[in-house]
């Protein structure tokens, strides 16, 4: 990618409810990704659930692998030798109706929103980063604002084992730092 514009990432409150119901599970992220595959080629496991049948049902079992720490049953499906997903074929998700739930909840602009840069020092994830630093959130509502101070607040004061994992749990947690 070279584009270095700016992105609109849309009015924050909206995007705010929009996140948590993914991370909930309750709906999936609609990201305007716009053809960018950052997450896609940035050498990340994807975590997939036993519950999650359809998905494993359009994944090669050769692809899978258990998810150390985690029950019987949970796997990741890791990726190629140049960090690409083995579903991404042509530039596209070859499995996107069926993708698996980390993918449907997966949004960079988390970390935008908490201002965070993503794993900067991990070259395979210097897409990422580059494309989560494009995000533009607008504020139309002084709550737009607030809720964005709270989530950065949160980002600042919760533990997490990595950025992901603290950008996540910022959101999850942002109401206890509304003013």
């Amino acid at each position: 990618m070279t584009d270095e514009r700016d992105l609109p990432a849309g009015d924050f409150s909206s995007w705010l409810r929009g996140m948590q119901a993914a991370i909930s599970g309750d709906a999936a992220a609609d990201v305007p990704c716009g053809g960018c595959t950052a997450c896609c080629t940035s050498s990340q496991f994807v975590h997939i659930d036993p519950d999650e049948g359809d998905t494993l049902a359009h994944i090669p079992t050769e692809l899978l692998f258990p998810a150390p720490g985690r029950p019987r049953g949970h796997v990741l499906l890791g990726y190629d030798e140049r960090g690409h997903c083995p579903m991404l074929v042509d530039g596209r998700c070859s499995i996107y109706q069926h993708r698996p739930r980390t993918c449907r909840a997966y949004d960079c602009r988390i970390f935008a929103a908490v201002g965070l840069d993503v794993d900067a020092e991990d070259e395979h994830k210097e897409e990422i980063a580059r494309q989560a630093r494009r995000w533009r959130f607008s504020f139309p509502a002084d709550d737009d604002r607030r809720r964005h101070a709270a989530v950065r607040a949160a980002a600042r004061s919760v533990r997490a084992t990595s950025v992901t994992h603290l950008a996540v749990r910022a959101v999850e947690h942002y109401d206890e730092f509304l003013p």
